[in-house]
């Protein structure tokens, strides 16, 4: 099969296209950045897929399936569904267990916050939980099966990724390697998180290609076990010195910010039964990587090759974070990076 990935080089599509590949497929990857493969099968696209001319010369050939990691707003995404549909035998449209609302185990069949969700103030936006649900929603109404939706959980992955709660690794790995607390409220960490590695996640979806059970469904791509975010904390911790400190909910809103992913997700429990994908790709759970060695394993994979990562992304961020926990412990680090990024930091943290 001629496969394209769409915004493949993240922490599930770079295992998709090394799955696929083995497979014995041929495979197609869009990069932002020059890339080189090794393999007569993978070949790599420099460009951006949001851009238009780029994006229609990729589908101006017919391929056996798309593969679209893409995160799409809602009128972007309504000017291009024909054009991808038309283009492939299937498109698989990678969703999010963020459209689910609040159930006590998640099915495909659970309420999404955008059918059952009263909010307005939420509802008038575009927010991502609530933009891929739309999307979704034109694959539903569009008169054709040959579309596959899958909707990952939370991913883990040794290039980096590597989340806690609502906190990417760039601001609590990079607190904790330093010996600074990280803050976040109780509430969040009592809740029940399902967090997946991206190896497992590809291999749901690889399975998934060509397969006729596939064909106008959609699947959680997720393993089936679930823990607390105190307990993923804990596991972060056996490798590197976290310490988490409780602060209040509202100020850490406020400072956070991604209000809608706190309240419509985090502060979720998030359980999910993973029937149908196993059973589809003839899958078992025991096939999936248990969540404490995974995680431990891809962090030290990660450690182990970015000795001196993860860089300080955003100064500013650190600041607010300070202001949670109280002074200015990250102070000492971010002046050693320059005068701008100092300035940043003490405009957050005081202002």
């Amino acid at each position: 099969m001629r496969i394209l990935i769409l915004g493949g080089t993240g922490a599930m599509g770079a295992h998709v296209s090394e799955l696929l590949t083995r497979m014995g497929h041929q495979v197609t990857v869009t990069s932002r950045r020059q890339r080189a493969s090794n393999d007569p099968r993978l070949e790599y696209r420099t460009g951006n897929a949001k851009d238009g001319s780029f994006l229609d010369g990729l589908l101006s050939t017919r391929w056996d399936a798309i593969i679209d990691f893409m995160i799409w707003s809602t009128p972007e995404f309504r000017n291009r569904a024909a054009s991808f549909l038309n283009a492939t035998g299937q498109y698989v449209f990678v969703s999010s267990y963020r459209v689910y609302a609040d159930s006590p185990v998640i099915r495909e069949e659970s309420p999404r916050l955008l059918d059952v969700v009263d909010d307005p103030d939420y509802l008038a936006t575009d927010e991502y939980a609530l933009a891929k649900a739309r999307c979704e929603d034109m694959l539903f109404q569009s008169g054709t099966t040959n579309w596959t939706i899958v909707r990952p959980a939370v991913t883990y992955d040794g290039g980096g990724r590597f989340q806690l709660a609502v906190h990417e690794s760039d601001a609590w790995l990079w607190r904790a390697r330093r010996h600074i607390p990280v803050p976040l409220p109780d509430e969040i960490l009592q809740k029940q998180g399902t967090m997946t590695w991206g190896g497992d996640v590809a291999r749901m979806i690889a399975l998934l290609i060509g397969n006729d059970q596939a064909m106008g469904e959609a699947f959680t791509v997720s393993t089936s076990e679930h823990q607390t975010w105190r307990t993923v904390a804990d596991i972060y911790a056996q490798i590197v010195p976290l310490v988490v400190k409780d602060c209040p909910m509202d100020e850490f809103e406020q400072a956070h910010g991604a209000k809608y992913q706190i309240r419509y997700d985090r502060m979720y429990d998030r359980v999910i039964d993973n029937n149908k994908i196993l059973t589809t790709t003839g899958l078992t759970q025991e096939q999936l990587t248990d969540t404490r060695t995974g995680l431990q394993a891809q962090l030290r994979a990660y450690l182990n090759g970015h000795e001196n990562e993860p860089h300080l992304e955003s100064p500013g961020r650190q600041g607010r974070l300070d202001r949670l926990i109280g002074g200015t412990p990250s102070l000492k680090h971010i002046t050693k990076t320059g005068a701008k990024p100092t300035l940043k930091y003490l405009i957050r943290r005081f202002l």
